[in-house]
């Protein structure tokens, strides 16, 4: 599977790639990763600062698959929001969902600090603006069901709006808390930092098969190496979907933009992340070099061709809109990608085993907010292979979960996905 077609804007932020070897020999371990995206990376680092004896492979390239396609955009909010998630699953779990994404979001950004990474996170505010005068109400009620929980957001009217940026809209929810990613940054910042701390990864590496035992698991690679190991983590984001498909899974395609640097960016409150009621949505942020990102535009799945014919397309649809709210703005396209991005229909990521996998856990972080979710699946994935008490929220995000109809936002029936976050 293709998963990114285009030229992403992520590695040109980058002075050089760090590089890995293939496997040349057979291994043993505690843990095989599998998949050295943002889900990856970020569970090995958990696991091997845990004190596991950790191995990360990934078929490609560390940070190779959606990880370039990865926008960057760091929010406890969620595609499905809280009142949304109350409604599905109660008071109690919905809040709670939600908070778990909050403290994620600041374990993130602390990880980031404690290691060094400079220039992968920076701490931000969001815009969540209604796209007209309808999804006004809906937009209230989320700002009430926000704030009585203890979310820190403020609620702006049009005349808020009009003060504060180059555009309208009929109302907004102000949050605070949230982050701006450089994912490549993060990605190999955490393999960095496990790698010189004796972790052993491995690129071009891909696993082909597997053979259950008594004790573990071995893993076949293409070239026949075999790793031994207790257990196995799959974090290979879509590709898993070629290797067992999951009915509550659904592919889409996604477009991105980056515009060439601008002298400076105005009328752009705090330049905080803005996206939008309407489905798919629109979302913007800016960058460290004063750049545009834009994405949305969302459409099924399709082929790496179809994607490529599509992109131009596109590409000048994103560009008129951002144009439209920043007229003042010279917005010139510098890099365009689409990628293959993925959700689930009840707005849960799918973390937890599968009965035909023993010894194996999957780490499949669809959605909107793949970041957030890949440290949320560190941290339950760490509970469980280091012993102690389970974490108390891994029940939301089991396989075998009840299938739930996703609902909308704003009283339709949502057919479109959001943003690119996932990870490969």
């Amino acid at each position: 599977m293709d998963l990114v077609t285009g030229l992403s804007y992520w590695p040109y932020t980058l002075e050089a790639i760090p590089a890995y070897p293939t496997l040349a020999e057979d291994l043993t371990c505690d843990v095989l990763v599998i998949g050295g995206g943002m889900a990856g990376s970020m569970i090995s680092y958990m696991l091997h600062n845990s004190g596991l004896d950790t191995v990360l492979v990934d078929g490609h390239t560390i940070a190779g698959g959606s990880s370039g396609a990865n926008t960057g955009i760091i929010q406890y909010f969620n595609d499905k929001t809280l009142t949304g998630c109350i409604h599905t699953y109660g008071e109690q779990n919905g809040v709670a969902f939600y908070k778990l994404c909050e403290q994620a979001v600041d374990t993130l950004a602390e990880i980031m600090t404690r290691e060094n990474i400079e220039g992968a996170i920076t701490r931000r505010e969001s815009l969540y603006m209604a796209s007209d005068d309808s999804d006004v109400p809906m937009l209230k009620e989320e700002y009430e069901t926000l704030r009585k929980n203890g979310f820190e957001v403020e609620y702006w009217d049009e005349a808020d709006i009009a003060g504060n940026f180059s555009f309208n809209r009929p109302g907004a929810i102000l949050a605070k808390g949230d982050a701006l990613l450089n994912p490549l940054k993060c990605v190999h910042g955490l393999v960095s930092a496990a790698a010189a701390a004796g972790m052993r990864v491995y690129e071009h590496t891909r696993i082909e098969s597997r053979q259950d035992t008594p004790d573990g698991i071995i893993l076949y690679t293409k070239d026949r190496y075999r790793i031994r190991a207790k257990h196995a983590v799959y974090a290979t984001g879509y590709r898993a979907q070629e290797m067992k498909p999951n009915a509550n899974a659904r592919l889409f395609t996604s477009y991105v933009l980056v515009t060439e640097p601008l002298p400076q960016i105005t009328d752009w409150y705090r330049e905080c992340m803005i996206w939008e009621t309407a489905r798919p949505y629109l979302y913007l942020r800016t960058t460290e070099d004063n750049r545009l990102i834009i994405g949305g535009e969302d459409e099924p799945m399709m082929g790496e061709h179809d994607r490529v014919n599509r992109l131009p397309v596109k590409q000048k649809q994103l560009l008129a809109q951002a144009r439209s709210m920043f007229p003042h703005l010279d917005l010139r396209t510098a890099y365009a990608w689409s990628a293959v991005f993925g959700e689930t229909h009840d707005g849960y990521p799918l973390i937890g085993s599968q009965p035909e996998y023993p010894n194996s856990t999957f780490a499949l972080i669809y959605g909107g907010n793949g970041s957030v979710y890949a440290t949320i699946a560190a941290e339950i994935i760490k509970r469980q292979l280091c012993g102690g008490e389970p974490h108390p929220a891994a029940h939301f995000f089991r396989f075998n979960r009840p299938s739930r109809t996703l609902p909308s936002q704003a009283g339709k029936e949502r057919k479109e996905a959001p943003i690119v976050s996932g990870e490969a």
